[in-house]
């Protein structure tokens, strides 16, 4: 087994969509690991609640602290990684944070819900990660882009490692244009390099139209570039 996760939720039916596609198959191939704890199976209320209105007032409700803890150890029993909460205060998810993560071998995820969770479980977390700075329905929406960027870099999981490597982001560069069959549509004919054979021209013209993209495209992330003098001459040589 390559990745062990453990996801607390609210909604565990939420994660059926891992029983799909790479991520499905990577499951059945005992690469994943993926398995899903009702929080609201840990509490002691006799109403089955896991939420209450937050002391001193204000709207919305606030997930108690009493079946979260308990689930986390609970889950700790057998998986010893880092609980991890999809909360606001946390480090904004980009591809750097997602290649670090995939280097672990268990991770524990927690989707909180309603206002928030009890201040007093933090004490339990070990990292707090945000995908950005607007408001989602629940920690489950912000899971399940994580993981599953995480999960494609577990080898074995793509058909080659190649095929994360040269998609948007990994290197810091957006990817290069793809085309595929016809060799002509409406007109528009798919560029003569691709089709010329020679590999090492293609590479230069990948990578020189991932610059040109992630110049125009995305400034924010070109500018951190460290260019190659290779780099150099593809974006300012004709």
């Amino acid at each position: 087994m390559e990745l062990n996760i453990d996801i607390l939720t609210l909604f565990p039916e939420m994660f059926h969509i891992f029983n799909y596609s790479m991520i499905g198959r990577a499951q059945n191939k005992k690469i994943i690991n993926i398995e899903t704890h009702n929080i609201r199976d840990y509490t002691l209320d006799k109403h089955n609640k896991t939420d209450e209105y937050p002391y001193g007032g204000g709207a919305g409700m606030i997930m108690t602290a009493q079946p979260i803890v308990h689930c986390i150890e609970n889950v700790k029993k057998k998986n010893s990684g880092k609980v991890v909460f999809l909360g606001p205060r946390g480090k904004s998810f980009n591809q750097n944070f997602a290649k670090e993560l995939s280097k672990e071998k268990e991770l524990i995820f927690l989707c909180g819900h309603y206002e928030g969770i009890d201040e007093r479980v933090y004490k339990y977390v070990d990292m707090e990660i945000s995908l950005g700075d607007f408001i989602l329905t629940g920690g489950e929406m912000a899971c399940i882009p994580i993981i599953d960027s995480i999960s494609r870099m577990i080898p074995g999981v793509l058909a080659s490692n190649e095929s994360f490597m040269e998609e948007s982001f990994y290197d810091g560069v957006l990817e290069y244009p793809q085309y595929t069959r016809p060799d002509s549509f409406r007109g528009e004919a798919v560029p003569k390099i691709l089709l010329s054979g020679h590999h090492e021209n293609i590479r230069k013209w990948r990578r020189k139209q991932s610059l040109l993209i992630t110049k125009e495209k995305r400034p924010d992330l070109f500018k951190n570039i460290k260019l190659s003098e290779e780099d150099k001459k593809l974006l300012y040589t004709k």
